[in-house]
């Protein structure tokens, strides 16, 4: 390449760098925060949608009804007018006492002079489709209007409409009047309502119900708001409390006052902060005593090895040492793991157990454990539904526990019955007993009677026996005393709960 064709290379490199440097960089969209109602903002919210919606509807109930009833009074007025003046016709003039017979005009005069038009009502008569008389007690002169006047002053018979003016809708009867004995008309009688105006007071009703309404709704906003801020209050307290704790400090509580939904809750919480406290207590005594218990044999492991030498017996006696403290912790590691799994749903394996059977197997099996006078005080007869493997590795365990726990001369006995719903197996020794105040705490983990024999286990022994019953949904039982030996009983229930199926829905 020749220095011409460089200069030209790096030029457009610096200028393709420069571009990209101006060049501004898009940035990603970011995601656009939707807004987050609270509680209290939904509770306002809904209680104000119902009570509008509810007042809403009042009003218009109101209205309708009230309509209703205007429609109705109208009808009744029309119809009322026309009886009276059918009435009229067939009568008598009051003046003369004689029938009015043809005089039609007579019979109008009569008729209006005797009624007086309602509110919003107007009459008028027709002669020979001319117009006689009008009563308009309304300020909007319907006598003039055109259409109105040629729509009823030549009706043949009864008719009932309604006309559109520009003071309102009219709602009219009109009504020929015939001679008796010739059947023609003679003249029209016309009632009519300004229905608009009689429905005046109506819509001032329904205004009046509505600002009513409003009122009403905007005092129930203003008392939802004070209400929920007043049940919310607990609410963020209780939230402010939560956190403030952390699992550095589990002994603070929540304050709860009252006896309503909220004060469960808080108790609620407060009891579930409480097991928590106690499950991280004793996660922290566990894990500070397997520590404690894999570090001796881990120091041991170590010291040995470091000074190790090359002498063949010396050589075989820590070897020795190693792989026994090896077990130990071995030993220590399944203990763990179970009671581990004990948490587990699928810890338990039941079947049916024959009672009788694993009696005699058990008894069976502990006679090898160590020199002892071991005997069989009873021999249950019956099934359970539990787990075989974990009944055997609950009460061998007691066994090995009366074991390390009593002399070489001492009387171990193992016995089953079934009393009840439940099934008992035990074990009962004659060493050294227990004393009172022990019998909770050898069932803690890393636990040991402080009267008992030391032995070569971690202590967790009677903790996995209490597992085991837990899981079966039973108990351990102790009856001990000092110099008089101890018996530790089994229960579990014969037939173990069952979860009820899930309809299908």
């Amino acid at each position: 390449m020749t220095t011409t064709d460089t200069s030209t290379s790096r030029s457009a490199s610096a200028a393709s760098a420069t571009t990209a440097a101006e060049t501004p960089q898009t940035e990603p969209p970011q995601p656009r925060r939707r807004l987050k109602w609270g509680i209290r903002a939904r509770i306002l919210f809904w209680s104000i949608l119902t009570l509008a919606l509810t007042v809403a509807m009042a009003v218009l109930a109101v209205r309708a009804v009230l309509l209703g009833q205007v429609d109705g009074r109208i009808e009744e007025a029309l119809r009322q007018e026309a009886e009276e003046l059918s009435i009229l016709a067939d009568g008598r003039d009051p003046l003369t006492g004689e029938r009015f017979g043809v005089d039609v005009e007579r019979i109008f005069e009569v008729f209006i002079d005797r009624n007086v038009p309602q509110r919003n009502e107007a009459y008028f008569t027709f002669i020979r489709g001319e117009l006689q008389d009008a009563r308009l007690p309304t300020d909007f002169r319907l006598d003039l209007d055109d259409a109105f006047v040629e729509q009823v002053r030549d009706v043949s018979r009864p008719e009932r409409g309604s006309h559109e003016t520009s003071g309102g809708l009219v709602e009219y009867l009109a009504v020929p009047v015939t001679v008796p004995g010739d059947g023609r008309p003679r003249g029209v009688f016309v009632a009519a309502y300004f229905r608009d105006q009689e429905a005046v007071d109506v819509e001032r009703a329904a205004t009046a119900a509505a600002e009513v309404g409003l009122l009403t709704l905007l005092i129930g906003s203003v008392v939802t708001w004070r209400v929920a801020e007043s049940v919310l209050r607990p609410v963020r307290r209780t939230t402010a409390t939560v956190q403030e704790i952390s699992t550095a400090d589990l002994t603070r509580r929540l304050p709860v006052a009252g006896n309503d939904e909220v004060a469960d809750l808080g108790r609620t919480f407060n009891d579930l902060l409480a097991k928590l406290e106690e499950a991280f207590e004793t996660q922290r005594r566990f894990v500070d005593d397997a520590g404690h218990e894999l570090r001796t044999p881990i120091t041991i492991i170590r010291g040995h090895l470091e000074l190790l030498d090359d002498d063949p017996a010396e050589r075989e006696r820590t070897l020795a040492l190693v792989g026994d403290e090896l077990g130990r912790m071995q030993r220590i590691v399944e203990d763990l793991l179970t009671l581990a799994k004990a948490e587990r749903p699928d810890f338990l394996s039941l079947d049916a157990v024959d009672l009788s059977d694993i009696t005699d197997e058990l008894v069976d099996k502990v006679r090898t454990l160590g020199d002892r006078d071991w005997i069989t005080d009873a021999r249950a007869r019956g099934i359970v539904v539990a787990d075989r493997q974990r009944l055997s590795q609950a009460v061998i365990q007691l066994a090995q526990n009366a074991v390390q726990h009593t002399d070489p001369d001492a009387t171990i006995a193992l016995g089953s019955e079934v009393r009840g719903h439940e099934a008992r197996l035990w074990v009962r020794d004659t060493g050294h007993g227990i004393a009172p105040e022990e019998i909770d705490r050898i069932f803690r983990r890393f636990a040991r009677a402080g009267r008992r024999r030391a032995s070569d286990g971690a202590g967790l022994g009677l903790a996995i026996v209490r597992a085991i019953a837990d899981a079966h949904g039973g108990r351990v039982e102790v009856a001990s005393a000092v110099g008089a030996g101890s018996t530790f009983t089994l229960i579990v229930p014969i037939d173990q709960p069952v979860e009820p199926l899930e309809e299908d829905t």
